[in-house]
């Protein structure tokens, strides 16, 4: 029977890329001469660290254009609160989205439900395997949920027929 899985997951080394790239703009910028801010990459979250707001905006602006050109969606980003840190300096953690949340699943599987295509959908884990015993209806179901602005960084893998 065709199937395909709905998954969310990042390429971890686009992602140090992204960052090693935004720290070497950083050092040479010339609005950043003198001034301490920081990208540090943790396991599934980047911290940004600068001196105030307006440095923090402009490095997260970097960040967010390195990830664009390495195809990374902005989407796969979610953004902490920004918090006074130690020495006068601001900080924002920014989580790194893997895997498809349990209540992100069940809004794609209603929006899939509300095709009214003859697909089935059921969780795993944190993907979503969608069958079906015609392509076409997948297909579709693939054209549907990319015109649908779930907030939330799609990709579609396996496909087999």
């Amino acid at each position: 029977m065709p199937s395909f899985d709905i998954v969310s997951k990042v390429d971890m080394q686009e992602v140090d890329n992204a960052i090693n790239q935004t720290v070497k703009e950083i050092g040479q910028r010339y609005d950043f001469k003198g001034s301490k801010s920081e990208v540090t990459l943790e396991k599934e979250s980047i911290k940004v660290l600068s001196e105030d707001d307006f440095k923090l905006k402009a490095v997260i602006d970097i960040l967010q254009s390195k990830f664009v050109k390495r195809n990374i969606s902005p989407k796969a980003l979610q953004y902490g609160k920004v918090e006074q840190a130690s020495g006068g300096m601001v900080r924002q953690i920014i989580t790194l989205q893997v895997g498809i949340s349990k209540e992100k699943a069940k809004e794609i599987g209603a929006v899939i439900k509300d095709t009214k295509l003859k697909v089935q959908s059921q969780i795993q884990d944190d993907q979503i395997r969608v069958t079906g015993k015609n392509i076409d209806d997948l297909q579709e179901v693939i054209r549907i949920l990319k015109g649908k602005d779930l907030d939330i960084d799609m990709q579609f893998v396996n496909f087999r027929s």
